[in-house]
């Protein structure tokens, strides 16, 4: 609603009010609008609208936690897979998100970097990140699907590691 809109229905409602009838207020918009993707199996939203007013939450990049702390420091078995990868990364967004009041469902946007995998000739493993992503978003218990952006990157901050995620979130408050 523009700002002339505005001023129409505020004075239409100030006008109503003065003899005695209901209040004409502006319709109502929705938060966060999802436009469905084309392929409906997806997991993703095509695009995804946030409405003025709302807040928007910028959660940093995350990288997993170690999966076996006890071995060989940055080798395979220490952060562990793809799918191991990504369940922390999703797990440490959730709780970011949690200790704000939000969660998965609040998340319009996430980038995601995968670096290639040694066990898939230097191929990023889509299928790995692919199911540990379906336990958090475009699933039934969480059919809030955000946008997404899935590239193959040389590599992170620490050898071993494959996966770092980062997100949007939107709220109205």
């Amino acid at each position: 609603m523009n700002g002339l809109d505005k001023a129409v229905a505020l004075l239409a409602t100030a006008v109503l009010a003065a003899c005695g009838a209901a209040p004409v207020l502006p319709p109502a918009v929705p938060p966060i609008l999802r436009h469905a993707n084309p392929q409906p199996d997806s997991p993703t939203s095509a695009a995804v609208e946030v409405a003025p007013g709302s807040t928007l939450v910028f959660v940093s990049g995350q990288t997993p936690l170690p999966q076996r702390p006890d071995a060989a420091e940055f080798s395979a078995e220490y952060w562990g897979d793809t799918y191991a990868q990504t369940k922390s990364v999703l797990q440490k967004i959730d709780a970011a998100l949690r200790r704000i009041g939000l969660g998965p469902g609040d998340v319009v946007k996430m980038q995601v970097y995968l670096v290639g995998d040694p066990a898939l000739q230097g191929r990023m493993d889509s299928a790995g990140f692919a199911r540990a992503y379906a336990e958090f978003y475009g699933s039934p218990a969480q059919p809030l699907r955000p946008s997404r952006t899935t590239v193959q990157i040389a590599g992170l901050g620490r050898p071993g590691m494959l996966v770092e995620i980062d997100v949007i979130a939107a709220v109205r408050r």
